[in-house]
């Protein structure tokens, strides 16, 4: 059986600099993100704003190795760190007074990953 592996570069990318931070900073948070972004496609994090309406708090720092979704309502703040977002779920992250990242950008900002919530 062969193993298939990623060819978008982006993501490529993405993960040997989280990788390189992982061990640079000793924090596994990253590595273990890593690990999720070259999983298969179909195994990719879905994440609904009502799910993290749902399990969140205000001014909380939520990570989706994936895509996240504009299914519901968010009525806090919460600054969300993902791969891609629809336009109704930045819409809805904009408007709750929250701000949509890229996961490159919330390691710089946070290298040791601490009070970071991993959601899928």
């Amino acid at each position: 059986m062969v193993k298939l592996t990623k060819t978008n570069p982006e993501i490529l990318k993405i993960v040997a600099s989280l990788k390189e931070k992982s061990k640079k900073e000793d924090a596994a948070i990253w590595r273990v993100i890593a690990n999720k972004l070259v999983r298969p496609t179909r195994k990719t994090a879905e994440v609904n704003i009502s799910d993290i309406n749902r399990h969140t708090s205000p001014d909380e720092i939520v990570l989706v190795p994936g895509k996240v979704l504009g299914n519901g309502t968010l009525d806090h703040k919460v600054n969300v760190a993902a791969m891609s977002f629809s336009t109704g779920a930045e819409e809805k992250i904009a408007t709750a007074g929250g701000e949509c990242m890229a996961i490159l950008e919330v390691a710089e900002k946070n290298p040791k990953g601490t009070g970071i919530r991993i959601m899928e």
